[in-house]
């Protein structure tokens, strides 16, 4: 019997209050979202690598490659999951050592679990996860304002098989969560960790944060290069019963991830890719000013741009015109768009303040403009 069909059967048990609306508050639950990157290798840090909203925190533990696979549970609805590869194996690693998987949200997306008062309210993590190394996992939920921590655990029983698992967490009476858009709760999966998260006592209530007591009993899925973990079907919901995964469409995943991330590049145009409601015009320094618009972010972002000379700016007469580098200055960086300035040697009047500038397009699939407002 399938996971849906078990969660059906158990319908009665499931809370009510839940089953309308939008249930799931995890980004990309289903790893269908990959901007940067399908397969990112040699991650030996903490950073955004490859499916939108994951973060990976990898610290003296080894050398990993993270790919959006396609090896899913079957029949449960899924496409692709998040999987972790070990290309060096930490077998002893040093007591700060570790490695996790996280997932980082706003405290403003999470007030309906009513933290700080006597209604707080109950939450379910259910996930599918398929690994090499069998035995004891743990999961850590950290509230930010507080500096927090509760942990569960779950356990791996058969060797790369896709298992199903679900981890209730009690509401936190005691601290509010702010309302707002910083970073207020981090969910993480730990993949190993070195004794300083290991020697003390696992929390499975609301205590202050202690280092020694965030991952104990914790499996090292790091200490074979032949080790694999994949997750994928990740929910996490008000209540103390998981219910069906709340699958969302490609395209409202797509945009609720890119509050956090857009990333312009050919996505499979065969020719060029024009950067979106991109105008501008040139200075008197031969600077092409572009004005560039994107989906509303979090905060002010950061924006890099990768082989800058594979970008082109298009004249309002038509002609086309290589761009002779990316300068690097951002002007009124806001939430909704940004001013980037590329070098342009000769070719298109200067001054005119006439948007002589039409767009400017991606002309090659090595270059690529990321809009970065993460946690």
């Amino acid at each position: 019997m399938s996971k849906a069909a078990e969660l059906a059967k158990a319908g009665e048990v499931m809370q009510t209050g839940q089953l309308g609306g939008r249930r799931n508050f995890i980004y990309n639950g289903a790893m269908q979202i990959a901007q940067r990157s399908a397969s990112v290798t040699g991650i030996t840090g903490a950073g955004y690598h490859t499916l939108d909203r994951w973060n990976s925190n990898i610290s003296s533990f080894g050398t990993w490659t993270q790919t959006q696979s396609t090896d899913v549970p079957a029949g449960e609805g899924f496409t692709t999951s998040l999987k972790m590869d070990v290309t060096t194996a930490e077998g002893s690693p040093a007591a700060a050592d570790t490695a996790q998987v996280r997932q980082l949200f706003e405290g403003q997306d999470l007030q309906r679990l009513k933290y700080g008062t006597s209604n707080a309210e109950n939450i379910t993590l259910s996930f599918w996860v398929k690994a090499t190394k069998t035995g004891v996992n743990v999961v850590t939920l950290y509230q930010d304002d507080a500096e927090k921590q509760i942990s569960g655990t779950y356990t791996i029983g058969t060797t790369n098989t896709w298992e199903y698992k679900t981890i209730t967490f009690v509401g936190n009476t005691a601290d509010v969560m702010t309302n707002d858009a910083t970073r207020g709760f981090i969910c993480v999966w730990h993949l190993g960790s070195g004794s300083n998260r290991t020697e003390g006592t696992l929390r499975t209530v609301w205590t202050a944060y202690t280092d020694a007591d965030e991952a104990v009993g914790q499996v090292n899925h790091g200490d074979s290069t032949s080790n694999d973990w994949l997750l994928t079907g990740v929910q996490m919901e008000i209540g103390s019963q998981a219910t069906n995964f709340e699958h969302r469409s490609f395209g409202e995943e797509l945009l609720l991830c890119q509050r956090y991330c857009t990333v312009h590049n050919m996505s499979g145009d065969a020719d060029e890719y024009v950067i979106p409601y991109s105008q501008g015009q040139v200075d008197s320094t031969n600077r092409a000013e572009i004005h560039i618009l994107y989906p509303e972010k979090r905060a002010a972002p950061t924006i890099t741009v990768t082989n800058p000379t594979n970008f082109k700016v298009m004249t309002g007469a038509n002609t086309a015109i290589t761009a002779s580098g990316f300068s690097g200055a951002l002007v009124g960086t806001g939430i909704h768009g940004a001013n980037l300035f590329w070098g342009v040697s000769s070719g298109v009047a200067v001054n005119d303040h006439t948007g002589n500038i039409k767009n400017i397009y991606l002309f090659q699939n090595t270059g690529a403009i990321k809009i970065d407002a993460e946690l």
